[in-house]
């Protein structure tokens, strides 16, 4: 059995708008921090899994296409926020070396 076409919705979505970004106003970020970025953003979002995006959009009211795509401009700008206020701070190590 293969579940290699189950995934979250807003993943791609996420991913389409840093990439939007990084061409411009995030032209001279790191992967690391737009890596950074997509992981914080994603965590802000509900899960909804799907096994096909167009079947999803296909029965999606324009209303609530439109307000996804708002949600995902205002989430990134969030998480895009946050890891620059905090690519400094110190990690902590997780594993003893």
């Amino acid at each position: 059995m293969s579940f290699e076409s189950i995934h979250n919705y807003y993943e791609q979505l996420v991913l389409d708008r840093i990439s939007e970004l990084s061409s411009d106003t995030l032209a001279d970020e790191s992967e690391d921090f737009l890596c950074d970025v997509a992981c914080v953003a994603l965590n802000q979002l509900p899960s909804r899994y799907v096994r096909h995006n167009v079947d999803m959009v296909f029965y999606m009211p324009i209303q609530e296409r439109e307000r996804i795509q708002q949600e995902i401009y205002t989430t990134v700008a969030k998480a895009i926020d946050y890891v620059k206020q905090h690519r400094d701070d110190k990690r902590p190590q997780t594993i003893p070396q």
